[in-house]
């Protein structure tokens, strides 16, 4: 019995490291301190964005596809953006943050369906971002924890990729496409 026991503590043990130090959610904004070009809010979320994505569910599986139109605003060191969603299935979905640049290169945002303020940190061509959110009532309701990173490319593109947590566990994945929208209209 000691011995299932022991071999049951080192099996956590080591799954509790593989997620730590070997996964999505070990990076931390100071791996891309020195990774360029330089991502700035102001201008790489400004004006008309175009996004495209797929979320995964919690067998790696495609659950839904989106197009996002977004349009960012700032006023200074706030800004807004405004995204709205059509998924796959013809549902719409609209989002506003409002965004706040802080000390060195720190941020925070909210939105209505955020809870309490997401945090942000800028970090030469990556923003990571944790924050929780209410999923609309026709896709559960639930309360996730999200970790966000947005990755600048060199031709303006940016990747976003973002786990999306219950209790701990990974119940969703999202990885994205933004980009200057080619036709706002």
């Amino acid at each position: 019995m000691k011995l299932i026991l022991a071999l049951l503590l080192i099996v956590l043990a080591v799954m509790v490291a593989k997620t730590m130090l070997f996964s999505f959610r070990a990076q931390t904004p100071s791996d891309y301190a020195n990774t360029g070009p330089q991502f700035a809010l102001k201008t790489h979320l400004s004006g008309p964005i175009l996004s495209e994505g797929l979320i995964y569910g919690p067998n790696g599986k495609v659950t839904s596809r989106f197009v996002a139109r977004m349009h960012g605003e700032w006023d200074g060191d706030t800004g807004t953006l405004s995204e709205e969603f059509t998924y796959s299935t013809g549902r719409k979905q609209s989002r506003k943050w409002f965004l706040t640049l802080g000390p060195g290169d720190t941020f925070t945002a909210t939105a209505d369906d955020i809870v309490g303020k997401a945090h942000g940190v800028i970090s030469g061509a990556t923003v990571q971002m944790e924050y929780r959110i209410v999923l609309p009532p026709e896709v559960g309701g639930h309360t996730l924890t999200v970790t966000d990173w947005l990755y600048l490319s060199e031709n303006g593109v940016i990747m976003n990729r973002s786990e999306l947590r219950k209790f701990g566990i990974k119940v969703a994945e999202l990885v994205a496409t933004m980009r200057p929208d080619p036709d706002p209209g």
